[in-house]
């Protein structure tokens, strides 16, 4: 049995929470997410609370429960705070422009990248190499900012691309002359 998927998840005063069969829609003052869940989980209302319990007794069920609490928890804590990542570019003449919805990123290629930011997503670019995404789906925050890093991940010779802030990328020597 799952440890997280036994507690209960707390509703904020300014969330509002609907659920209807499988389906869960949060409604919060940073905006609303609806997601629609396995029917091995079944999902409660309670008093100011949402309660996650498995279906049956199979092992599918156990599985499934807790991964269905998490993700509530993710979505009420996305209408109410947000999620954030940062990235930061490294390496001479790389850098990134916001250009209304699309983001144009000069990466040591012979073009420029153009990712075109998906809705419900702010990215900001502060001093060209500094790039934060924000919204409140946290799988969403996750996918674009890993697809934007996937252009040119931090290589390890000279440390240049995109990378995390609290990324660690290990360095190699290089080639000697000898």
């Amino acid at each position: 049995m799952s440890r997280i998927g036994k507690q209960p998840i707390p509703i904020p005063d300014k969330v509002k929470v609907d659920i209807s069969g499988q389906s869960v829609s949060v409604e919060g003052p940073k905006g609303n997410l609806t997601k629609t869940f396995n029917a091995a989980a079944s999902i409660t209302l309670g008093d100011g609370e949402i309660n996650v319990a498995p279906a049956d007794s199979t092992r599918f069920a156990n599985a499934m429960y807790g991964t269905a609490r998490s993700l509530i928890a993710g979505m009420v804590q996305g209408v109410t705070t947000g999620f954030a990542k940062d990235l930061v570019i490294s390496g001479v003449g790389f850098k990134a422009v916001l250009k209304g919805s699309t983001l144009d990123l000069a990466l040591g290629y012979s073009h420029p990248i153009l990712y075109p930011v998906p809705d419900g997503i702010t990215v900001t670019v502060t001093d060209q190499t500094k790039v934060k995404v924000e919204g409140v789906d946290k799988q969403l925050v996750g996918e674009v900012a890993a697809n934007i890093r996937s252009y040119y991940p931090a290589e390890p010779y000279k440390g240049k691309g995109v990378k995390y802030p609290d990324e660690h990328v290990r360095r190699k020597e290089g080639k000697t002359v000898a």
